[in-house]
């Protein structure tokens, strides 16, 4: 069983729903006013931008090119595990063993390595989870670098995977979407600690995409600084039950700088 596969495979079926429902939800739908009104609002306030997070530089090698990534401080223990797990090698030869176009690609799997062809993947890793880091800030935009784990009736913490991560590939959504997933989302949290979407997040899920549905389910850890479009290139390869027909191993180093 794809033990580590299970709640977002969950995700991706309720994109599509909430894609095909959305009109038909009155509860849901949020008022055309009230959207018209947020549209306004994202666009005075699109000159304020969000501080550069800090961080360690890692780099994912694949056969279609390098992927850039920034682990951020924010999630220290993320950043760290990534950091040892790369150090020892642990990542070389691994695949990217589960890839969804217009969602997400997904690696880091032991088991992934030198797998036969068809073989399930999805259920490895070092033995250990990570503590969920749920940062507000830190969404699954396009490029985001976060971390999958088991479904929430075996962990109920949201435990991250010690090694499995994915980077979000994602598509845009409009604002009347984006405004009834964060009504879900403060569905019976008292007001002084719902979580409501900044104009800049509003924007950029519009315009720069991503799964804005694992919001506060799995901790985003990480961003693709460069190589995009070797994201891209990889969501987009031929798949068979979600895995590659071509394997696409990876490799990871960390990037020092002075």
């Amino acid at each position: 069983m794809n033990k580590y596969l299970l709640l977002i495979a969950g995700a991706a079926s309720f994109m599509l729903l909430a894609s095909a429902s959305s009109c038909n939800n009155d509860v849901e739908n949020a008022p055309e006013v009230a959207v018209e009104k947020v549209e306004q609002e994202v666009q005075e306030a699109l000159p304020e931008a969000d501080p550069t997070p800090l961080g360690q530089k890692a780099k994912i090698s694949t056969k279609f090119g390098d992927i850039t990534v920034l682990l951020y401080d924010a999630t220290p223990k993320h950043r760290d595990n990534f950091i040892k797990l790369a150090k020892e090698g642990y990542y070389d030869g691994l695949l990217f063993h589960r890839v969804m176009k217009n969602f997400m690609i997904q690696g880091g799997d032991p088991e992934s390595k030198d797998a036969t062809a068809g073989q399930m993947l999805g259920g490895g890793g070092p033995g250990y989870t990570v503590p969920a880091e749920f940062v507000d800030t830190l969404l699954h935009l396009k490029g985001a670098l976060a971390a999958a784990r088991q479904p929430d009736q075996v962990n109920p913490e949201k435990a991250s995977s010690g090694s499995q991560y994915y980077i979000v590939h994602g598509r845009t959504f409009p604002v009347n979407q984006l405004l009834q997933m964060e009504q879900k989302r403060n569905i019976g949290v008292d007001s002084a600690n719902q979580f409501h979407y900044t104009p800049q997040q509003l924007e950029a899920y519009t315009t720069i995409g991503g799964a804005p549905f694992l919001d506060g389910e799995y901790t985003v850890f990480g961003e693709v600084l460069e190589g995009l479009n070797i994201v891209d290139s990889i969501a987009a390869v031929r798949t068979q039950r979600d895995r590659p027909l071509e394997d696409i191993e990876m490799t990871v180093t960390l990037i020092e700088e002075n």
